[in-house]
């Protein structure tokens, strides 16, 4: 278990670490009005005290994605905890902390719109569609996963629990901030860390060891090339663009702008650690991918969790250890549904004060998020990591457009934005969800696409370098 330990540690390193480097360099300023002060509604702009917002930011953006994106990705061995370090260090939290400290300084608004300040209107127009697509996507996935593991934990229809969650849902999209997910996420927050701390600590004492002999030949099976699948495959745990579209949200609730780091950048480093440990369970507990895959092929990530769960802390721990897995991804659905509503308020202008312009926009919404649920859950599933991964992509630029522009060191977000461009872009010409393309043929393009964007960035930048500075401050 050294292996996992030295894992968290550089996690929480990291945060004490890079995440003030890169705090420094964005230069927040606690002496700076927010939003949740100067546009107070009560309704979505709400101060909140900042170990609640914490709370609430952990469990937005710790979905599913933190429990069955790693227990796939243990399929890939060892270096599955490998990525999810130096992606939630170097990538995830960086993405993580600009769309939240962004939206701040932008009045809460919604992602699109702070792309649109950073990269121009053509992003801003496409990124209203692409993330209220990306959000559907997160609402239904974060209804199918739950759903499936509360029917196999009562032997209710599935569908059943499907239409139960969708309910809590459309009442946490159109009620007040405070109203249901400020009051009841503390409790969800009490049982996810039972979940995670019970989990590790039942495998520890329970003897099993984490994997055969450590050595650089079997970081990986040989049989199943990490490139680009695993950084598609395990997202949420270590960069998520889903989570831009929920940063917004408690950025309109933020007291102080200092906040920002332990929130924004802290968060996403409490999520890598939910990552490790699933990705750590599913390879110790099974020890190794071959059983781990045949575990998969009997009922998906769901059963894995089930068996897991119930195996190491009997019948009573597995249950609140599963309830913990169910709060993350319904946590994460119901601010996904909310945020694709503050987003089409944000296009229309729409004010969302009252209650039945809240439910004009909440109801289409769910109608459609319920057809996309008749879709087979797999597919979704693929969709789902490959706009993910691609959203972070465009948010990573839009950090570095706004550095570039302040004259501040943009490499932070330009180095992970090179890399998850070159990751989206090789996926979706590789695999059969994209262009079905031969892998190196792909990886081609992923890199010349990458390759393309670093160029169209430097233009970008040398042409604001010739803007006077006192226009640009205007701007």
């Amino acid at each position: 278990m050294l292996y996992f330990f030295t894992c968290v540690g550089l996690l929480v390193a990291g945060y004490f670490s890079y995440g003030k480097v890169v705090d420094h360099i964005f230069g927040s300023d606690p002496n700076r009005l927010t939003p949740a002060t100067t546009l107070a509604d009560g309704v979505d702009y709400v101060e909140m005290s900042p170990k609640k917002v914490f709370l609430i930011q952990l469990l937005n953006i710790a979905g599913i994605g933190p429990i069955f994106g790693p227990i796939l990705g243990a399929l890939y061995g060892p270096s599955a905890l490998i990525w999810i370090v130096i992606g939630s260090i170097f990538g995830g939290a960086v993405h993580d902390y600009f769309s939240g400290m962004l939206s701040l300084r932008s009045d809460g608004r919604s992602i699109p719109d702070v792309v649109g300040y950073e990269l121009g209107n053509g992003f801003k127009y496409f990124m209203h569609l692409f993330s209220i697509v990306l959000l559907l996507l997160v609402g239904v996935v974060f209804v199918l996963g739950p759903a499936e593991l509360l029917g196999n934990l009562t032997g209710l229809a599935v569908p059943f629990w499907v239409a139960v969650i969708f309910c809590y849902y459309f009442l946490a999209t159109v009620l007040p901030v405070d109203r249901i997910i400020g009051r009841i996420y503390p409790l969800f927050g009490a049982v996810l860390i039972f979940m995670g701390v019970g989990l590790i600590t039942a495998l520890i004492f329970k003897g099993y060891s984490f994997f055969p002999e450590l050595t650089l030949s079997n970081l990986h099976p040989k049989d199943l090339p990490m490139w680009p699948l695993m950084f598609i495959t395990i997202a949420c745990g270590a960069i998520s663009g889903f989570h831009a579209t929920q940063s917004p949200l408690m950025a309109r609730c933020i007291t102080n702008e200092k906040y920002g780091y332990p929130l924004f950048y802290g968060s996403m480093i409490g999520e890598g650690i939910i990552a490790l440990i699933w990705a750590t369970l599913g390879m110790s507990f099974y020890n190794g991918s071959s059983a781990l895959n045949t575990a998969l092929g009997q009922g998906g990530p769901a059963y894995v969790v089930n068996e897991i769960s119930t195996t190491l802390l009997g019948p009573l721990g597995g249950l609140l250890a599963i309830i913990g897995v169910i709060i993350l991804p319904i946590s994460s659905g119901d601010t996904a549904f909310r945020s694709a509503r503050l987003i089409i308020a944000d296009i229309i202008n729409l004010s969302q004060k009252e209650l039945l312009k809240r439910l004009s926009l909440a109801i289409p919404l769910f109608v459609l998020g319920f057809l996309i649920s008749r879709v087979d859950f797999e597919i979704i599933w693929r969709y789902f990591g490959w706009a993910n991964q691609t959203m972070a992509s465009i948010v990573l630029w839009s950090a570095a457009a706004y550095l570039a522009k302040h004259c501040k060191f943009h490499w932070i977000a330009t180095a992970p934005a090179l890399f998850m461009t070159a990751v989206v872009m090789t996926y979706i010409s590789y695999a059969g969800i994209g262009f079905g393309l031969p892998l190196g043929f792909s990886t081609a393009i992923g890199f010349v696409s990458a390759a393309l964007c670093f160029a169209i960035f430097l233009a970008k930048k040398r042409s604001i370098a010739l803007v006077p500075e006192d226009v640009l401050e205007t701007v």
